[in-house]
């Protein structure tokens, strides 16, 4: 039977509980997939490409321990893997032939719930709907080209808005720095550049303008001498420090 959406969001949200400490302000990597292994056919061969039903035992033991030892091999594909290697011979073929491709699948789905979790979270829109999609289609396949591609692709698809919004407040306010570098975000168009940009490129451009804008303050001759003293001290700070002074503790120094 498959799993119910529910049941499926509810394993993700127990096993990831450092889901909830994200924030979406300057997002930790969602382009980084939880990923596994890729699933064998059911004409599942060793690397000298000798047919499941043709192996011996030990040939049979050794493919599924490669499996094991594969750090990308998730729970279920583990627990079948174990039971396959406790059974029979034909149990490690039947294994081989069919049961790591549903093992895979499951392992699969439950990696698709984080990212839909996630995503939930973030407000990523087209990563919602194509994750939605794989889990609806329900097949091993819809859910291994969405860990494989579906999701880049998807994640750069939030990402651009992302990014566009971020634009548009730049230019609102006037921010140089962060329209120069979302700019060449966009018109790169790799996923790859986007997610940098939120990543880094973003804290590290607005700190340019937040310098910037604090220098301004400093070239007014009218500020109290609390204030210049607390700008001098910032100027040289930290991207999150810059932020703080300006959208709070300028106003604190003169309250």
């Amino acid at each position: 039977m498959k799993p119910s959406r529910a049941a499926l969001l509810v394993a993700a949200t127990a096993l990831t509980p450092a889901l909830l400490l994200t924030t979406p302000a300057f997002a930790a990597d969602p382009a980084a997939a939880p990923t596994t292994a890729t699933a064998t056919t059911t004409t599942a061969t060793t690397a000298s490409e000798k047919p499941v039903d043709e192996m011996s035992e030990e040939e049979l033991r050794a493919a599924i321990l490669r499996i094991l030892a594969d750090e990308d091999s998730g729970k279920g594909v583990a627990r079948e893997a174990n039971e396959a290697l406790d059974g029979t011979v034909e149990d490690m073929r039947e294994f081989l032939k069919t049961g790591y491709r549903l093992a895979q699948a499951e392992d699969d789905r439950v990696a698709i719930a984080r990212i839909l979790y996630q995503a939930q979270q973030n407000g990523d829109k087209a990563v919602i709907r194509e994750a939605n999609k794989a889990l609806d289609d329900g097949s091993p396949e819809a859910a291994r080209a969405f860990l494989e591609t579906g999701y880049r692709l998807a994640q750069a698809e939030d990402d651009r808005v992302a990014i566009a919004r971020i634009l548009y407040q730049a230019q609102q306010n006037g921010d140089k720095a962060v329209i120069r570098e979302a700019n060449k975000a966009l018109d790169d168009g790799s996923p790859e550049a986007a997610r940098a940009f939120l990543e880094t490129g973003y804290r590290l451009a607005q700190a340019e303008d937040d310098r910037v804008a604090i220098a301004r303050i400093l070239a007014d001759p009218t500020i109290s001498d609390a204030l210049r003293e607390a700008a001098e001290e910032v100027i040289d700070g930290t991207p999150e420090e810059l932020r703080y002074f300006l959208e709070t503790g300028r106003y604190e120094v003169d309250a």
